[in-house]
């Protein structure tokens, strides 16, 4: 134990790396840990319809913040001035400018998206859940600058805390209400706790309106490839449920919805870990400066892959049986949802770590020309699924997109000396294994669901 205990202390790489990890993990798993609790409580009180339509809100609010992302969070993290005031102000001030700008496209959206999906309640939702994004404009770049150093402790402590304001905002509005206007409104409650406990709760100078020109160019040149990727990460992430929502009513679409943020879980914990852990590693410590780097990313890459998967397979299992012990009957065809959506995100758990590589070294184009290859495939096949075969045809679209990706990422790993093909070979093989057999074991739970979704 002793020896275990060493590894966390001190101010070495390995060290800072193995706390910010941990911070990561509890922050993430807290996080899901409230919103799971929060979402039990909630399908008691509201209906599937009103978790379809919030899909809806969350697929334009998402989709703008992707689309207009200039990578502020990573260009802090990989520039050489990270850590200069300037740097930091002129890009906190782009971010609240953006921030009001987003707040305005909702508003201009609402009624498009209302008519597209035929929601009409999606003229006030929208408006009022973009206030949340121009608070969240308002965050202060010592967040970014904790990530940076791999100091995620306090960070992870008031976002915890930030959601426990939203969420019990969330539940009383619902008793209130009995109404979808409470997950809106509540998203804004906590964007505003946020900003509140990091503004008073994070060591460091407070952020000043500044325009400094040379900053701006560096976060510019820097930030314009990251726009591109985080446009077609939209379609990677919520491009499912913004073509779903033409094709299936909302209460189908709020039951995958619930699917989806059980199965991703742990994909999505990896993703958390693996964006504010892996520049810095690959910053520091990069591969081709010696063997023993190599080394320690291996092992970091191996030790992330192993928990992560090993997550996923498990919900891929038990995923029908958790669904029947936590949600009514309302909510049964989640379960097999779960099994097919676990076993879809496993190719992009084992190689999520390449990318990061781009990104460290300021290979933001590089970065983008793998996020663009893997959303247009994933969009198109993801499409093609749904129509031609149903809703479990676009869930096995979604894994086989990234198989098709796989050449592009290869690549880029091997531009920047990260590929490691021994791991890639060895999880997919137990991949294949354990997930074959979690698929056989439920196959009849998941034909009922896609015959009984095909018919919706």
């Amino acid at each position: 134990m002793q020896r275990v205990a060493s590894l966390f202390t001190g101010q070495g790489m390995m060290a800072r790396v193995l706390r910010s990890a941990s911070w990561l993990m509890i922050g993430y798993g807290g996080s899901q840990a409230l919103r799971l609790a929060s979402n039990l409580i909630l399908t008691r009180i509201l209906f599937p319809e009103a978790f379809g339509l919030m899909a809806l809100v969350s697929v334009v609010t998402v989709g703008l913040s992707l689309f207009s992302d200039v990578g502020i969070g990573p260009s802090i993290a990989q520039n050489t001035r990270g850590d200069d005031p300037g740097f930091l102000n002129t890009a906190w001030t782009i971010q609240v400018v953006r921030g009001f700008g987003l707040w305005v496209l909702t508003a201009l959206l609402a009624w498009p998206a209302a008519q597209f999906y035929g929601a009409p309640e999606l003229l006030i939702y929208l408006p009022i859940a973009g206030a949340g994004l121009a608070i969240a404009g308002f965050n202060p770049t010592r967040i970014e600058t904790a990530h940076r150093h791999l100091l995620a402790g306090r960070v992870t402590a008031l976002d915890l805390a930030g959601q426990v304001i939203g969420l019990t905002a969330v539940i009383a509005l619902a008793l209130a209400t009995q109404s979808v206007i409470a997950l809106v409104l509540g998203g804004v409650i906590q964007a505003a706790a946020k900003l509140l406990l990091c503004h008073y709760g994070l060591p460091g100078a407070a952020n000043r309106f500044r325009w400094e020109r040379a900053a701006a160019g560096e976060l510019i040149h820097f930030g314009k490839w990251i726009f591109l990727s985080t446009a077609f990460w939209f379609l990677t992430s919520q491009g499912d449920r913004a073509i779903l929502g033409k094709f299936v009513p909302l209460e189908v679409l709020g039951i995958y919805n619930i699917g989806y943020f059980l199965a991703s879980f742990p994909m999505l914990l990896g993703h958390a870990v693996n964006q504010r852990l892996m520049i810095p590693v690959y910053r520091d410590k990069p591969a081709q400066a010696g063997p023993a780097n190599l080394r320690r990313q291996r092992q970091l890459r191996t030790g992330l892959t192993a928990g992560i998967l090993a997550a996923l397979i498990a919900m891929a299992w038990a995923g029908p049986w958790l669904v029947q012990f936590l949600y009514d009957d309302r909510y049964l065809q989640a379960g097999p949802m779960i099994v097919l959506i676990a076993l879809a995100l496993a190719p992009a758990v084992i190689t999520m770590t390449y990318d990061q590589a781009a990104l460290a070294t300021g290979d933001s184009r590089g970065f983008f020309m793998f996020s663009a290859a893997r959303a247009c495939l994933q969009t198109g096949m993801f499409l093609g699924g749904v129509a031609w075969f149903g809703l479990a045809g676009g869930i096995a679209a979604l894994g086989l997109a990234m198989l098709a990706a796989y050449p592009v990422l290869v690549r880029l790993a091997r531009r920047h000396h990260v590929w490691d093909p021994l791991h890639d070979a060895v999880y997919g093989l137990l991949t294949l294994a354990a997930g074959g057999a979690a698929l056989h074991w439920h196959w009849d739970a998941v034909t009922a669901m896609a015959a009984a979704m095909s018919s919706s």
